[in-house]
């Protein structure tokens, strides 16, 4: 069993043990209405792992400048990510080509928004680096999971 395997199984598992009473209907119906966009944290968590595992391996062993093993890292956990979506999460397998430039343009836009809201946050307001970080991450991981099912994910009739 693989990892994105073993992570479907534990957000499935949590769903199943969650009470089915009333009292806690509308927490079981929340996480099984969000099961993808859970799904699509967990995969993103792990394309980021692969990027910041990259970066530091370029970094430390390869020789390799920052820039370059960023811009290495980050197309390997893009691509990473592109493909444990598009089997496990939303469940496609045509016109891949046409998705994964979908995936990766929509990957460009929220680095681009990244980096605009945070020099608009910690350099034009004086936000804390950190705190700010946290409100990007998730102003961009909504950006992206929205821009991905619409655009690179949606089903073909």
């Amino acid at each position: 069993m693989d990892q994105t395997e073993r992570r479907l199984l534990f957000v499935k598992n949590i769903i199943k043990i969650l009470p089915a009473n009333n009292c806690d209907l509308p927490l079981k119906n929340f996480l099984l209405q969000k099961k993808q966009f859970l799904l699509y944290c967990l995969i993103g968590g792990s394309g980021t792992a692969v990027t910041c595992l990259l970066y530091a391996l370029l970094v430390q062993y390869g020789g390799q400048t920052v820039q370059v093993a960023n811009a290495i890292g980050y197309a390997a956990g893009t691509l990473l990510s592109f493909g444990l979506n598009a089997w496990f999460n939303f469940r496609v397998s045509d016109r891949i080509a046409q998705r994964l430039a979908a995936f990766f343009g929509v990957a460009f836009l929220g680095w681009l928004a990244s980096a605009g809201l945070l020099h608009i946050l910690v350099t034009q307001w004086r936000w804390n680096a950190l705190y700010a970080y946290v409100i990007v991450i998730l102003a961009v991981l909504l950006l992206q999971y929205n821009l991905n099912r619409i655009f690179s994910f949606r089903k073909t009739n």
